[in-house]
């Protein structure tokens, strides 16, 4: 397979258009400039892809659409079962950096043949082509519904009516070399000017440029993250720059990352990813402290572009691997609820976490069934496996690792009902003749209807203690009254009691009878 970058595709794509820079290399697990590293993630699935991959962008249904710049086409991924289906929808020359609007309509800047091709997403058929001239390169969504292109060899922005499916407007004035645009909630666009080092702030109601704000060397893409803050990925200086986007003013010192960082995105989780195309890898940064987490991710050959999927998963496209690389994270639990229920299994129980896409469970070793898990990969449903009475470990397992709730649920024996019953005492008075020489109580479980074995019964009369006899395989308890039935006469009869037990299998409750005197 080819995965060499086609001629026509370098002064936007290819790294000789960096003057000074190094080349790539195969550092995948270059550490160096890492914080504090606790764990090395690895990219769990590497998806074939076409030639020289780049732009990333979900559609409507879930799904995932990857440009294919060396092969002019946009390929489909399941993110279900993370491989490509369906066929190749054709683009323009040298696709870059789509988006999708929200009519379901996609936009892929064609950037050699100068022109933006639009697909329909529920059919993956090309709707139509507009004409852009400048080097079309990346496709943001405005509060609008409309689209931002960027123009790389033109130096500006123009919008696209998704409605009419054509230019409106006049071009926005950029820096030098615009390519990755991104909008704050706020409606302001940010657009990463590479050969000006500058960020260019567009008032999308106005399509009106506010200010310009310097950042890093060759700024390439842009990200928003939850907190509202744009995040640049500076190629040539190696970091990441922060701006508030209230102020547009740069927030603190540049956030060092791997080498090269072309593609930078945001999760919903606060995290920010960086695609670091010189040393084949993706840094993650925590933006509550603007400082990395953990080792780099090895990926793919030259990672160029990334996504987050709402289930926490990032897609990272390799621009000369012909791949895109599908990073998982560990798995972590919060709770369970309910958090017991019978040994015999069968409680319906929600496991809340996250990272959760793909897990199977197991809660005291014993695998869970009817195993589901949201879209956002943050809760699980499932069904308790029978199991032994006391606190259980829940394990969680997916392609990214596992985790546990040491203790997390509790199996509970269930609390059976007993009934108790006595013989009578049977006597002749003149002279006194025990006719039954033992005083008999039988125990059983009323909710199996089977005898209980192995339990002692008490056997009085009034406050006098009879005798205590454990119940044999029949659940009968024997005690002689030969010698007690003076006590029992004078307290007409006897009583048996059952104080209850715990066995392996249930809890028994207490149960008592009387035994009455019978005079022949």
């Amino acid at each position: 397979m080819n995965t060499t970058l086609h001629s026509t595709t370098q002064e936007l794509l290819g790294t000789a258009a960096l003057p000074g820079q190094p080349r790539p290399t195969a550092e995948a697990n270059d550490v160096h400039r890492t914080a504090a590293p606790v764990h090395t993630f690895l990219a769990v699935t590497s998806i074939p892809v076409g030639t020289n991959p780049v732009g990333l962008a979900f559609i409507p249904n879930g799904d995932l659409y990857v440009t294919n710049s060396g092969s002019n086409n946009v390929q489909t991924i399941d993110t279900a079962t993370d491989t490509v289906i369906g066929a190749a929808i054709p683009t323009g020359t040298t696709p870059a950096w789509l988006t999708v609007a929200p009519n379901g309509n996609a936009y892929v800047p064609n950037n050699i043949s100068n022109n933006v091709t639009v697909i329909n997403t529920a059919t993956s058929t090309v709707l139509t082509t507009i004409p852009l001239s400048g080097g079309p390169s990346a496709a943001a969504v405005i509060p609008s519904g409309n689209v931002y292109v960027s123009r790389f060899s033109a130096s500006s922005v123009q919008e696209i009516d998704t409605t009419t499916n054509a230019a409106v407007g006049a071009p926005i004035p950029t820096g030098s070399g615009p390519v990755g645009i991104a909008v704050a909630p706020n409606g302001k666009a940010y657009v990463a000017n590479r050969n000006a080092n500058t960020v260019t702030v567009i008032n999308t109601a106005t399509s009106a440029v506010l200010t310009t704000i310097p950042v890093g060397a060759q700024p390439n893409f842009v990200a928003i993250a939850p907190n509202g803050n744009a995040y640049v990925a500076n190629i040539g200086s190696n970091n990441v720059s922060v701006i508030n986007t209230v102020s547009d003013t740069i927030v603190g010192a540049p956030i060092p990352v791997g080498t090269n960082p072309w593609g930078i995105t945001a999760g919903a989780d606060g995290h920010v990813y960086t695609a670091n195309r010189g040393s084949n890898n993706v840094t993650v940064i925590d933006t509550t402290t603007n400082t990395t987490v953990g080792a780099p991710i090895p990926v793919g050959s030259q990672p160029i572009a990334l996504v987050v999927a709402p289930n926490n998963k990032v897609y990272v496209t390799n621009i000369a691997g012909a791949s895109v690389s599908v990073i998982q994270f560990d798995p972590t639990i919060t709770s369970i609820s309910p958090n017991q229920g019978p040994i015999a299994g069968g409680t319906p129980v929600t496991i809340t976490g996250t990272n959760l896409t793909g897990a199977t469970v197991t809660i005291g070793g014993n695998p869970a069934t009817g195993v589901t898990v949201n879209s956002t990969g943050t809760q699980i449903t499932a069904i308790t496996p029978p199991g032994v009475a006391g606190p259980a470990d829940v394990t969680v397992t997916t392609p990214g690792g596992s985790a546990t709730l040491v203790g997390g649920f509790t199996y509970l024996l269930p609390v059976h009902a007993t009934s108790l019953t006595a013989t009578p005492a049977l006597s002749k008075l003149f002279p006194p003749h025990v006719y039954f020489p033992y005083l008999t109580a039988t125990l059983t479980d009323t909710v199996t209807g089977l005898p209980v074995p192995n339990q002692p019964i008490l056997f009085k009369a009034g406050s006098n203690v009879l005798g205590i006899a454990n119940t044999d395989a029949q659940g009968v308890a024997r005690v002689n009254e030969t010698l007690t039935l003076t006590l029992i006469l004078l307290n007409h009869g006897y009583e048996v009691s059952f104080a209850g037990a715990v066995t392996p299998t249930a809890i028994l409750s207490p149960s008592s009878a009387h035994g009455e005197v019978i005079e022949p």
